[in-house]
């Protein structure tokens, strides 16, 4: 079901010559030259209902005097509208008439939702709660905010992605009809399509899931919808496997991988946010495997996953030692060589170990010293920030 959701605000109605009209040109084949906005684009999108949002004194009387159809000069309920929007105390009974004349008109269901201004943060969160209440689960919808009050825009921003999160709808758009970018030579009013907005939000959500939790795969979509063809894309996905089942050197030739088509990847979003994909994954940069468990431990420690911190510490304790040794850090038999030599010797290993045991399998340590960090969690980051120091 397509829903069409369109902000009404107050209107100047000269007694002459009507509200003012806009040429609005959609695309190259469908213009319409109308005084509402909401009107054209319902002819445009031909929803199955139109929400219209306003407040007790947004412009109701104009808005159905002109698109009723059915309006008389002498019609009592239009009159009793135009005095209610006047006074500003136009109520839900008053619209209802109203709203089933322009029902039968355009030959869907219209619902009128009445608002207060949203002036404060209690208003505008009961602006979101009545349009969730509004929508069913599924719907795709369509907001239009061209006659909407200044400050209602950035609330529908808002709106959109609340609605997409509470009521798992699908925002299709939203539209304005920029009159103020009215072309001169032709009359026409270009319609701004903003949708691009919540691609950006999606970006930005993205960013704060990888601060999160580290899962740098949730780039992948969005690069692909950015225009990135989808194995390429995909390689993100396929790194943080990899890193997410502690096969680091993997993940690092996937990521490098990665990082290679995105500094290539010419889509505006994902170009704009380029730089700070980049700076999240720096540690694949890190010349030295030791250097690179480092960065990932100190990257998790920042998260609060104080496990894959201890499993990174304790792997870059074995890099270094195997280094020491002038072995070779990526053969598996070295490093369970010297794994098992630091047990029995090495006093930082012996507490990470017992650190890194007791954090995944949740028991507690039969260390004393242990058993306090894990009833202290400054304790413990401080713990673990020290054997980052001791190790770099």
């Amino acid at each position: 079901m397509t829903t069409l959701i369109s902000f009404l605000g107050k209107g100047q109605y000269d007694l002459q010559s009507g509200y003012r009209t806009a040429k609005y040109r959609f695309d190259s084949s469908f213009m319409r030259e109308v005084p509402f906005f909401g009107m054209a684009l319902d002819d445009y999108l031909k929803p199955e209902r139109l929400i219209l949002v306003g407040t007790s004194g947004s412009m109701w009387d104009v808005f159905f005097e002109r698109e009723s159809g059915h309006a008389k000069p002498d019609d009592d309920g239009l009159l009793q509208l135009i005095d209610a929007v006047d006074s500003d105390s136009v109520d839900a009974t008053l619209l209802q008439d109203h709203a089933g004349r322009l029902s039968a008109r355009l030959g869907h269901p219209v619902d009128c939702v009445l608002i207060d201004y949203a002036r404060d943060e209690a208003g505008q969160a009961a602006l979101l709660g009545q349009l969730a209440a509004c929508l069913s689960e599924g719907e795709h919808i369509a907001i239009d905010v061209t006659h909407s009050f200044r400050h209602l825009p950035m609330l529908a921003l808002i709106a959109a992605r609340y609605l997409s999160r509470v009521r798992h709808v699908e925002i299709e758009d939203i539209y304005y009809g920029a009159y103020d970018m009215k072309d001169p030579a032709t009359g026409e009013v270009p319609v701004l399509r903003l949708k691009g907005m919540l691609k950006m939000l999606d970006w930005v959500d993205a960013l704060s899931s990888y601060d999160k939790d580290g899962d740098y795969s949730v780039f992948s979509r969005l690069l692909a919808k950015d225009g990135m063809p989808e194995g390429r894309a995909r390689i993100l996905e396929s790194a943080a496997f990899q890193e997410r089942v502690n096969h680091l050197e993997g993940a690092r030739q996937k990521l490098s991988a990665s990082l290679e088509a995105i500094a290539t990847h010419t889509g505006p979003l994902g170009s704009l946010f380029r730089p700070e994909l980049e700076a999240r994954v720096a540690w694949v940069r890190k010349a030295e495997r030791g250097e690179r468990e480092l960065a990932l431990a100190h990257a998790y420690l920042a998260r609060r996953d104080y496990l894959r911190a201890s499993i990174f510490l304790l792997e870059g304790l074995i890099t270094r030692e195997v280094n020491r040794r002038r072995g070779n850090p990526g053969n598996f038999e070295e490093r369970d060589e010297v794994r098992k030599a630091l047990g029995q010797e090495n006093q930082l290993f012996k507490r990470l170990e017992w650190l890194r045991n007791a954090l995944a399998h949740g028991q507690r340590s039969r260390d004393d010293e242990i058993a306090k960090l894990l009833s202290d969690e400054s304790a413990l980051r401080a713990q673990l920030n020290t054997f980052i120091r001791e190790l770099s």
